[in-house]
């Protein structure tokens, strides 16, 4: 049985400038798990519920949209 996978969306758009987690950290509510720059402002991408980092779906440098999603999430 698999556990349960959650992704985490980008609020806003932007670039992605820095991923401050990897695969397989366990991760927090509240914890920043990467940065967005923004019309030249830094908005850090909080986790919503705690779990476990499966995989990123973006990159440094990458442009993502608003609603779009940047990781996945072990939860449960």
């Amino acid at each position: 049985m698999h556990a349960p996978m959650s992704d985490v969306q980008s609020p806003i758009s932007g670039r992605v400038i820095a991923l401050h987690v990897k695969p397989g950290d366990s991760i927090q509510a509240g914890d920043a798990l990467c940065t967005l720059e923004s019309m030249k402002m830094e908005i850090p991408i909080e986790a919503e519920a705690g779990g476990i980092v499966a995989e990123w779906l973006v990159d440094v440098g990458a442009d993502v949209a608003e609603g779009e999603a940047v990781a996945r999430l072990r939860t449960g």
